[in-house]
């Protein structure tokens, strides 16, 4: 199995996670705020990006913003390598012959690698959630990647590092199948139109469109992984009323208590931060271009 795409995948990923870790962190805060079901996320405190930037900023500071960036960094150090690198494996395991390669495969290889990846790097994406949703006197223990994880072991068991794990799967495959579609109709739309040839700029809005289209299928999907994920469950104690016991239940519940609408909260932010993800990781230097010409149609930010 070649390296090359697992090392220069994980390299590109830990470098546009930490370029559009702000964003992210305003869209985890806007997803999570306003749950009726959830008395300490009840409050709507950010009215968008925008306004939380600012106020994470005036009462928070500015390492607020990066709060949860250690277990961020984890993640991509082996989600991001793992998806980039079971995306080429799986694509050759259909079909040795590179010329072969088909848009079909590609989408089957991209949702399959996306799928896997996210599943065995839950864990951190579970402290980096919570880490982010951190901000009242209550959550204050959250801000130790180390202290959380021990936390979380301790009173949730395995199945806390894992919650949230069956959305986080499925936004990862639904990514993969909107991007790698949608970014190489793009491309070949604009290129096509003798106006762009395979340029810089031809890539810029390539992954901004693509980055549209896959935001608005995902988002509601990324809304049930960020509450799932925020929420804790103590093994030793029942249920408590305000837990969703399931995905279904958390799509049931948001959809009743605070209608359609709210399965696009954060919708700015995450289409900003999948446009210059895309970018970033689909505009490698000349040493590694070779290896990530496909890296853009798996990743899942």
């Amino acid at each position: 199995m070649a390296v090359k795409p697992f090392v220069f995948g994980g390299l590109a990923s830990l470098t546009a996670e930490f370029g559009t870790f702000p964003i992210d962190t305003t869209k985890t805060r806007l997803q999570v705020q306003g749950q009726v079901m959830d008395l300490s996320c009840s409050q709507l405190r950010y009215r968008g990006m925008v306004h939380a930037i600012f106020r994470i900023y005036q009462e928070e500071g500015l390492l607020a913003l990066y709060s949860g960036i250690a277990p961020a960094l984890l993640r991509q150090a082996s989600y991001g390598t793992l998806k980039i690198g079971l995306y080429h494996y799986i694509k050759r395991a259909m079909d040795p012959d590179p010329q072969n390669e088909t848009l079909l495969k590609n989408v089957v290889a991209g949702m399959a690698s996306g799928a896997m990846a996210s599943s065995i790097a839950n864990p951190t994406d579970v402290l980096k959630v919570r880490m982010q949703a951190a901000s009242s006197e209550a959550y204050a223990a959250r801000r130790s990647c180390v202290h959380l994880f021990s936390h979380i072991y301790r009173e949730e068991g395995v199945r806390g590092l894992y919650r949230g794990v069956v959305p986080t799967a499925q936004r990862a495959a639904g990514v993969a199948g909107v991007l790698l579609p949608s970014y190489d109709f793009f491309k070949r739309l604009l290129q096509d139109s003798g106006h762009l040839g395979d340029t810089t700029l031809t890539h810029f809005l390539s992954s901004f469109l693509a980055g549209l289209l896959g935001t608005m299928a995902t988002n509601p999907l990324d809304v049930i992984k960020s509450r799932m994920m925020n929420q804790s469950v103590l093994k030793k104690s029942s249920t408590p009323a305000h837990i969703y016991t399931s995905s279904f239940n958390c799509f049931l519940t948001t959809l009743r208590t605070e209608g359609p609408l709210a399965f696009y909260k954060g919708f700015i932010p995450s289409y900003l931060r999948l446009g210059p993800w895309n970018i970033i990781v689909s505009t490698p230097s000349p040493h590694t271009h070779t290896h990530m010409m496909y890296a853009i149609h798996t990743i899942n930010p």
